[in-house]
């Protein structure tokens, strides 16, 4: 609603029962599913949080990467973008962060990854090379255990050109975007910048 367009929710296969590479592959698919239907790609936005959100960095890799037509934008809310979890806010943020413990982040990123390396770029875009990717956008609280997730992949896309626009709310945790229908102030506001950021890439891609 706040981005002024219609959503396509993808039920991507999930872990521990289907371990990488399935949720690409059904990202992609999808992705396919709506140029095939007609989609411009540049009316196409990319939105994800939290695992989702380094799904679609993979997605927009890959997409690169076999030369298809990349989507306007990605929005990208609290990714989690190092299933190696080297990231130093794992830990110092442990305790402030209401949504995540870091044992059951290790045990997601198990599942995930299944057999293969947790540093492989498609599992975790931030040993990926992101040149040429579109433009992101990324929101995350700094009191939440993927802050630093957040800011090196911020670092890493600028590094590789990408135009990037990053958002820190203070003392907001993983996720805090969900509790915009509560009325919570922050998570309003965040959610009114990431649909106008859409409504831009949407005219952009035009």
């Amino acid at each position: 609603a706040s981005a002024g367009c219609a959503a396509l929710i993808v039920d991507y296969r999930l872990a521990p029962e289907h371990a990488f590479p399935a949720a690409l592959q059904d990202a992609l698919a999808s992705y396919r599913w709506l140029l095939s239907k007609g989609f411009d790609p540049g009316s196409i936005v990319l939105a994800g949080d939290s695992a989702g959100g380094g799904l679609a960095v993979s997605l927009m890799t890959s997409l690169r990467d076999s030369g298809e037509p990349l989507p306007a934008a990605a929005v990208l809310l609290s990714p989690w973008t190092d299933l190696a979890m080297t990231g130093e806010s794992i830990r110092t943020k442990a305790g402030r962060d209401p949504r995540l413990h870091e044992s059951e982040l290790r045990r997601w990123a198990d599942w995930y990854r299944g057999t293969a390396d947790s540093k492989h770029p498609l599992i975790s875009p931030q040993y990926g090379d992101l040149t040429g990717l579109p433009p992101i956008y990324i929101q995350v609280g700094t009191a939440e255990m993927l802050l630093d997730d957040a800011r090196r992949l911020a670092e890493k896309a600028r590094a590789c050109g990408v135009s990037m626009k990053y958002d820190e709310w203070e003392g907001m945790f993983h996720v805090f975007q969900v509790f915009a229908p509560m009325g919570v102030p922050e998570s309003r506001e965040a959610v009114a910048k990431f649909g106008d950021y859409c409504r831009a890439a949407f005219h952009s891609g035009e």
